[in-house]
């Protein structure tokens, strides 16, 4: 049961510390827009997403104002568009995803999801055609984002589609080469996609899902840091690491508590079914509003240094103790992002050389994510690019956890050089990519990796 009060006390403890909900996801079962005719499937997507969405930014803004926490982005979810491309022609998915970018501009909806495809055991011609157009897909349109999940613990790694989407990645990014690639962000590859995370660009419905619901993203990274910060404060600085674990706990709690306060009065005001919760520290590039602000609270001075991985997987952890504690609705992804770009503390750290593209990866195996908004040279081979997502997909599969990759090869761009994309994308200096090139032979053999053999759990 939610208690009114408890939570209007959290919220004006925290008010000036960037919590905020980072987004509200209507999530939309899109199957019945199939028809015989591209036109008819996109006419059908506009009226449906258009109907259910029509008051889910007012709804938004109202609430918000009502608590003091303002609801960063209002999002839409679909099914994947794939399985309504079935029997139609090349022309279809930029129709299908124009008729999306519309629907979203008629309602002031920030981004619309779901223009994805889950090709980890293998590609249809529909989920093939959907691959291939996002190069134009992705640079035509504004607010469309794309997933693709490509590997899963019962399946293993299609590398087929890994194979594919190193050169899917390459191409988007020379696509939007008037925007530095951006088109890339709008994309991201999956191991083990969760199918109701509220954010992009991954966020799709999945099966089993109701015909429509609101998943909610609460952020608090600043949250966290200040509450860390007061609590070494009142200790002087004589704390042990569990205490600080404890404390991050307590926080999360309280931050879930408020967050799908918010989310349940967005969802009943609409009337429509409250889907989760995830409490995922995703930053942003306001000074303090940061995970790499964090792991400095936790004692790590140099992020990226020895200790880094370990202070990322004690901070998770807390983070879905806490959330699961505060709700019976926690889903999505639920712990800590390390967005490179997104993270003014993390883009420092890229910056001076501490965080490199291999440190990283340890951390996303701790994480709950991947390798996120990471900016690299744009004349890396489309087999490295390809070869990195393998690693990350590896890194889930084995793991059982969810593991992404959304790489931007930033056209034209050295390591060390500046790349900006504005408002809550923020800016990072490349990557440097070593041994680039050196495992061509590798992503040549395609095929598939097989499931592991923990995933024989049946």
């Amino acid at each position: 049961m939610l208690n009114t009060d408890e939570i209007l006390s959290t919220i004006e403890m925290l008010h000036a510390e960037h919590l905020d909900v980072r987004a509200v996801t209507l999530a939309l079962n899109v199957n019945d827009c199939a028809a015989t005719t591209s036109d008819a499937v996109a006419q059908k997507l506009y009226a449906k997403i258009c109907t259910f969405a029509e008051k889910l930014v007012q709804t938004c803004d109202r609430v918000g104002a009502k608590y003091g926490i303002p609801v960063i982005n209002k999002r839409v979810a679909l099914s994947p568009v794939s399985t309504i491309l079935a029997g139609h022609g090349a022309n279809a998915p930029l129709k299908i995803a124009q008729a999306l970018d519309r629907a979203a501009q008629s309602c002031g909806i920030d981004f619309v999801g779901g223009f994805s495809a889950l090709v980890h055991k293998g590609i249809t011609p529909a989920e093939d055609l959907l691959i291939r157009s996002l190069p134009e897909v992705l640079s035509e349109t504004k607010q469309v984002c794309s997933s693709v999940n490509v590997a899963s613990r019962k399946a293993g790694i299609n590398m087929n589609a890994v194979k594919m989407m190193g050169k899917i990645v390459r191409d988007i990014a020379f696509a939007t080469e008037d925007i530095r690639g951006f088109g890339c962000a709008k994309l991201v590859i999956f191991s083990n996609v969760p199918e109701d995370s509220p954010f992009m660009a991954g966020a799709y419905m999945g099966v089993g899902e109701p015909e429509a619901c609101i998943n909610i993203g609460v952020s608090g990274p600043g949250v966290v840091s200040s509450a860390l910060n007061r609590f070494k404060q009142l200790h002087n600085g004589n704390v042990t690491l569990d205490q600080l674990a404890e404390e991050i706990k307590i926080t999360s709690f309280r931050v879930t508590r408020a967050g799908e306060l918010i989310g349940r009065e967005v969802a009943r005001e609409l009337g429509i079914e409250f889907g989760i919760v995830d409490l995922s520290l995703a930053p942003t590039p306001t000074v303090g509003d940061s995970v790499g602000e964090i792991l400095k609270a936790l004692g790590i001075r140099k992020i990226g240094s020895p200790g880094s991985t370990a202070a990322v997987a004690m901070l998770n952890d807390a983070v879905k103790k806490g959330g699961l504690f505060a709700s019976s609705s926690v889903g999505g992804l639920s712990g800590a992002f390390i967005p490179v770009s997104e993270d003014s503390a993390l883009a420092e750290a890229v910056g001076n050389g501490s965080l490199v593209l291999e440190k990283l990866e340890a951390m996303t195996a701790v994480c709950s994510v991947g390798l996120d908004m990471i900016a690299i040279p744009g004349d890396t081979k489309p087999e490295t690019i390809s070869a990195i997502i393998a690693d990350e997909m590896a890194i889930g599969v084995i793991n059982n956890k969810t593991t992404a990759a959304r790489i931007i090869p930033v056209p034209g761009a050295k390591p060390g050089e500046i790349v900006d994309f504005g408002g809550l994308f923020g800016s990072s200096p490349i990557l440097d990519v070593r041994n680039d090139g050196g495992s061509e032979e590798f992503i040549e053999h395609a095929g598939r990796i097989p499931a592991p053999l923990q995933s024989l759990t049946n």
